[in-house]
């Protein structure tokens, strides 16, 4: 070693401001984490990954070819759909109606869309945005509050809001409900029609 070698010393200055070292992302930067994204299994590419030939579908049969989508099939026994118990059905004659809540009501008189004191029937309250159909008929139920006196013409109400309607000063008018025919007298009057058709 000799002794005579020149060498550079380096001092820190503790009075020169350090820079701080900032990271700039880039969009080259962004990744998901690892095993975020699982690639998928390229089948039929040689017998050395296990997965190859036949792809992992066995020999022939409906199965193995394309196209094939055998839902709920069990292989001949009943299906897990079939077994379980059903209950209840879907009613083809049932109405269907376009429901508006009280509180729905007063927000479109909050918001200028209704005037206090207005008779309004299916075709005003599409008009004004508050329901878009009408449907077969409106349905008013008591949900939130009413401040505002309506006067209304619709197929149905609750008690509720047919009470807090009328305590707010409006009215609620729901056209009468047929009477239900007595099953009993209906058969004797077909019965009494056949016999008096027979006669003539």
């Amino acid at each position: 070693m000799l002794a005579n070698a020149s060498m550079t010393v380096y001092y820190f200055n503790p009075a020169r401001p350090q820079r701080k070292r900032v990271h700039t992302m880039k969009l080259n930067d962004l990744h998901d984490n690892p095993g975020a994204r699982k690639s998928r299994v390229r089948v039929g590419r040689g017998i050395g990954s296990g997965v190859g030939k036949t792809s992992g579908r066995g020999q022939k049969g409906q199965k193995s070819r394309s196209g094939v989508a055998i839902h709920g099939f069990e292989g001949g026994q009943m299906p897990l759909h079939m077994r379980i118990p059903k209950r209840g059905f879907n009613n083809i004659f049932r109405i269907d109606y376009a429901e508006v809540n009280l509180g729905t009501l007063q927000k479109a008189v909050d918001a200028g869309k209704i005037e206090a004191g207005a008779t309004l029937d299916g075709a005003a309250l599409v008009a004004a945005g508050v329901i878009s159909h009408a449907r077969e008929g409106v349905r008013v139920l008591g949900k939130g509050a009413l401040t505002a006196a309506l006067h209304l013409k619709v197929a149905g109400a609750s008690a509720s809001a047919k009470a807090a309607v009328e305590a707010a000063g409006g009215s609620l008018e729901v056209p009468a409900v047929k009477p239900v025919v007595d099953a009993e007298a209906a058969k004797a009057a077909r019965a009494a029609a056949r016999a008096a058709k027979a006669k003539a």
